[in-house]
């Protein structure tokens, strides 16, 4: 078994049993092959790492061990983001509605927008919707080359180098969470900000000092925010159907029924869902959270009631058209009489 563990120190207790034909107890050898892989595992160093200012962000979701209240009386555990600045160890985070790729990079932008400043390199894990294997996800390469930053996606079992995020986390369960209750994630949000400002006042046993003191020096290595404004959000171009409905996520928002059969277009921010047709805004709703929700306008289901009904109403006949036409020309020069 030794000499098996020497060769191959992370080979399954099964197969080890197998190759050295146990007729024992599995359990037994397992918790013996366990005892002894420590003193097999080939030794993987980790150097300290030193944060010079402005060079790194460090990037992760946190899950708040509680879930939040949402529309219809639904509730989620949701994902906050968090972003520290490496050296300054100076902290924003917010609570987003999905960990899909255009939510993740509304929330970098806003977290960034509250840094003042661009990190010349955000650090992230293999987190789907930024990247993985070394890919990045659709629309990360164009937000990351606006800002003239760099994503590095870190390597599996590589902790240290975004140990900081983590311990931030680790923090935010043991001081921000307990003896709190949350109606809602703009509620979640306004209790983290505000407690955020009080943490990022707080002296960080590690460098010493509080992050509020090093912000500065680090915002001065940064990079400036774009000039210009980065289209960012959910977009799609659809034809809206005879239901006047359109799905952003799992939901489904009502639009104004003069648009069925058009293409329009919907967008989305963490906030709102818009629909639009030829630049006019035809659809205006505050984003649900909850999966699967649908959101209607009364007055999109009024409208859609009279354009109904006009539907209905049977169409004139050729003869009908003529006796309107002759009524119409004896008022107009005055002539009196009947249509026979």
């Amino acid at each position: 078994m030794r000499a098996i563990l020497a060769e191959h120190p992370e080979m399954p207790a099964t197969v080890i049993a197998e190759r050295v034909e146990w007729v024992g107890s599995i359990t037994w050898f397992r918790d013996n092959v366990r005892a002894l892989r420590p003193d097999y595992r080939r030794p993987d160093p980790a150097d300290r790492l030193a944060w010079a200012p402005g060079d790194a962000a460090q990037c992760d979701l946190w899950f708040p061990p509680k879930r939040i209240p949402l529309e219809g009386g639904a509730a989620a555990l949701l994902p906050v983001l968090v972003i520290v600045a490496a050296h300054s160890r100076f902290t924003t985070g917010r609570m987003l509605p999905t960990r899909k790729t255009e939510d993740l990079l509304l929330g970098s932008w806003e977290l960034i927008q509250q840094l003042g400043r661009v990190p010349r390199r955000l650090i992230w894990d293999n987190e789907p919707g930024i990247g993985r294997g070394g890919r990045l996800a659709a629309g990360v390469a164009a937000f990351t080359g606006t800002l003239a930053t760099k994503i590095v996606q870190l390597p599996p079992n590589d902790p240290e180098s975004k140990g900081i995020v983590e311990r931030r986390n680790r923090f935010f369960e043991t001081s921000f969470m307990p003896g709190r209750s949350f109606a809602s994630p703009a509620d979640f949000n306004t209790q983290f900000a505000d407690w955020l400002q009080r943490a990022n006042a707080r002296e960080v046993r590690t460098i010493k000092a509080r992050p509020v003191e090093l912000i500065e020096t680090d915002r001065a290595k940064m990079l400036p925010l774009p000039p210009v404004p980065l289209l960012l959000g959910w977009r799609a171009h659809v034809r809206l159907g005879r239901d006047y409905y359109v799905r952003l996520d799992t939901s489904d928002y009502s639009v104004e029924p003069t648009a069925i059969g058009r293409m329009v277009e919907v967008s989305a921010d963490l906030e709102r869902v818009r629909v639009r047709l030829d630049g006019r805004v035809v659809a205006d709703h505050a984003r649900v959270w909850a999966r699967g929700t649908t959101v209607t306008d009364p007055h999109h289901v009024t409208t859609a009631a009279m354009l109904r009904q006009q539907a209905r109403q049977p169409r004139p006949t050729a003869a009908d058209e003529m006796v309107r036409d002759l009524a119409d020309y004896d008022r107009a020069f005055g002539l009196g009489g009947e249509v026979a």
